[in-house]
């Protein structure tokens, strides 16, 4: 709580002038309240007993003025709080998001999404409630209870000392609940959080779940959430309740002790009726000062523990920063370079080892290699995304941590696997390319990336809204969108990171076509796993477990017979009709996995035709962990992410599948249930062989089973 009440000093200190004006009218409210009762001895003592009216007459002017006064002052600190909370809570907002623009990208990889929508939803709502409702009644309340106590000192000291002892002791059973309050409220807004987590992937999952007819498996793990933040709901209230009801019920019990004391006193001549009246008014007072403190505390501690989640958030290292002594990088006219660069996400996992790469201004370059090799993080490191742990990143020889990260990436247009557009026009999100592009500028960065005549035909144009994330466009549309929105910033260097790996074939041709054109005169960096899209590149440096192992152009690296030319066998010698609707497998690409690599031309050519193509969208289960395995999987074009179920029950990935790769290759011989789950992660084109019919060809030819077997025994 003492941390909580810091932290909002801290968001306070911006705002001085109208705290100051605050606080004075919270003191000149308390004074009136805790005064009021203490008019009552002087009425009744002085004016009433004795018949006094002229006294009588100023007491009575005296309260109601100095209760229009205390009322229109209210009235203005009403005000000036109201102002202040939501100037707090903007700040505070502000800051948050803020801080979220600068957290690295690793950060929302291992984040919750509910974690971060929580803060702005439930933690802000909390600390609102506490700004707005608990934090002017607790602050009101403990400066009354301050005077309360000194007037009663003032009244009668014996009973006061009495009084504020009891007040003390009553307190002790807040104390003791207080901390178990706080951890049954940050458990609460964990199990919150969960269910936002749950809530978002379900909408984000709808056509997996309608698909696979998950709605009784979704349902079934809201439910158990739904379950689990009742009790935790329950469990936090209940001794919120608690914690504010505790003190009521001692504090009557001492009320009740100190007006029977009193009223003996009176009556034996010790203390006065008017002293006895104001006592236990100011007492009263006192009283419902203690209890409007321990009624808020809940909140209180509801805000605390929202803030604790918020200030976690917020004490995430900012890991990629401007140095104050940046400078603005002026356009690049030799060449972009790595110097013996080394970089990994934790300390324990070096994903670039001593990679050296050379850009010349105005060539293509490719990354490529298999997933996780390194290439992308190379791309992420040449945009600022991260700072390297060894070596440096250089603009003409300009270490990129020497300069602002907004002059470098000003030069940059970027392009990526999933462009996100925003549910906004066509217009404003080609413009956010550069804010202060004008129509004109849009217009031709729309014809250069060819959407021009698609978004022409459409009934608003430009103005057409494109839908949550773009939905309302086809993948092609997106991402000519994308291109545009890079073009508009008239980019010096050109970054494309799988730009077309989630397309199908035609639209994928069709792009390819205009980010060559585009690339010219530009410097131009791509990032894919499929390398038939880049053997036009004046250099490919290709990945392999953080170090670069293979360079050169696509002719001389596959003369080399290495690694990159086992890739690009690997990726060869499938048939893709114009529409790319269907697929079909050579016989030399099949002699290249391992148990069909002993069988006779004529066997493979007839296997061969017993594929058949099968097209299957983004996120779409294809195999699951324990079904029968009944075919073999060839992936045409596309990425496939394969995971085990583990014995806590959460999925473990294992491997990523790209173009060439294969897997259920055992189905062929025996119906053995599947070890893993097999998942799309962008749309996905596959050669299956039903075991069905692949056992009617071992029929037809009794060796082929040996052979088979012989050979899945040494694979």
């Amino acid at each position: 709580m003492r941390s909580f009440l810091g932290r909002i000093l801290f968001y306070v200190r911006p705002y001085k002038g109208q705290t100051t004006l605050l606080v004075a009218g919270m003191i000149a409210g308390v004074a009136y309240d805790t005064m009021l009762p203490v008019s009552f001895k002087f009425l009744i003592d002085d004016a009433i007993v004795p018949r006094n009216w002229q006294l009588l007459t100023i007491i009575l002017l005296m309260v109601a003025t100095g209760g229009i006064v205390v009322s229109l002052i209210a009235v203005g600190r009403d005000y000036l709080y109201a102002r202040l909370s939501a100037a707090i809570l903007k700040d505070l907002r502000l800051r948050i998001f803020d801080h979220l623009q600068d957290l690295p990208i690793e950060f929302y990889g291992r984040t919750r999404p509910g974690d971060i929508t929580a803060g702005f939803s439930i933690d802000l709502s909390s600390i609102e409630n506490a700004l707005v409702l608990a934090l002017p009644v607790g602050i009101m309340s403990c400066m009354g209870v301050l005077f309360s106590m000194v007037v009663l000192f003032v009244l009668q000291w014996e009973m006061a000392l009495a009084a504020i002892s009891g007040i003390f002791i009553c307190l002790i059973g807040p104390k003791l609940i207080a901390r178990k309050a706080a951890h049954a409220n940050a458990g609460y807004k964990n199990e919150q959080a969960r269910l936002l987590d749950i809530v978002g992937e379900s909408i984000n999952a709808q056509s997996v779940i309608k698909v696979f007819s998950l709605k009784r498996v979704i349902m079934k793990k809201f439910q158990d959430q739904a379950f689990t933040l009742s009790h935790a709901a329950m469990r936090a209230n209940f001794i919120s309740f608690l914690l504010e009801r505790a003190p009521g019920v001692g504090i009557l019990a001492f009320h009740i002790i100190i007006m029977c004391v009193g009223a003996v006193l009176a009556f034996r001549g010790d203390l006065s009726v008017g002293a006895l009246v104001s006592f236990n008014a100011v007492f009263v007072c006192v009283s419902r000062s203690v209890y409007d403190v321990t009624v808020v505390l809940p909140q209180l501690i509801q805000a605390a523990a929202g803030m604790d989640r918020i200030e976690r958030i917020l004490g995430e290292e900012i890991k990629t920063r401007d140095e104050p002594s940046g400078a603005i990088l002026p356009p690049l006219v030799r060449d972009i370079a790595f110097r013996d660069v080394s970089f990994g996400y934790s300390q324990d996992q070096l994903i670039l080892n001593k990679a050296n790469i050379l850009i010349p201004r105005g060539s293509t370059v490719a990354f490529v290699g298999s997933s996780g090799s390194g290439k992308t993080t190379a791309v992420n490191l040449l945009m600022r995304l991260h700072d390297p742990w060894e070596g440096a990143v250089t603009f003409d020889d300009v270490d990129l941590r020497d300069i602002t990260m907004d002059s470098l990436r000003s030069q940059l247009g970027v392009v990526l696997q999933e462009n996100f557009l925003f549910n906004m026009s066509i217009r404003e999100n080609i413009r956010l390319g550069r804010p202060e592009a004008g129509d004109t500028d849009i217009q031709a960065a729309a014809r250069a990336a060819e959407i021009e005549g698609p978004i022409l035909d459409m009934p608003k144009g430009y103005d057409t809204i494109v839908g949550d994330r773009g939905g309302k466009l086809s993948g092609g549309q997106r991402q000519r969108v994308a291109i545009a929105r890079a073009l508009v910033r008239n980019p010096h260097v050109l970054i494309l990171d799988e730009a077309t790996s989630a397309l199908d074939p035609v639209t994928e041709s069709a792009i390819n076509n205009t980010l060559r054109r585009i690339g010219k005169e530009r410097t131009v960096v791509s990032v894919t796993h499929r390398l038939s899209s880049i053997s036009h590149a004046d250099q490919i440096y290709v990945f392999e477990d953080g170090q670069i192992v293979e360079q050169g152009r696509h002719e001389d690296l596959v003369k080399k017979k290495g690694y990159y030319d086992a890739l690009w066998r690997k990726q060869s010698g499938f048939v893709l009709s114009g529409d790319g609707e269907m697929a079909g497998v050579t016989v030399e690409r099949l002699k290249l996995i391992p148990i069909l690599s002993d069988l006779d031309d004529g066997l493979l050519r007839e296997i061969s035709g017993l594929f058949v193509t099968e097209h299957y969208p983004n996120a779409r289960v294809i195999v699951q962990q324990g079904d029968p395995g009944d075919r073999f999987y060839i992936i045409v074009r596309g990425r496939v992410v394969v995971s085990k179920r583990g014995g806590d029950g959460g999925e473990q990935m294992l491997n990523v599948l790209e173009d060439g790769d294969y897997f259920g290759e055992i189905a062929l011989l025996s119906n053995v249930p599947r070890s893993a789950t097999a998942t799309t992660t962008v749309p996905t084109v596959f050669l299956t062989l039903q075991r069905d019919l692949f056992h009617s060809l071992m029929k037809r030819f009794p060796f082929l089973r040996q052979i088979l077997e012989e050979r899945m025994a040494n694979y």
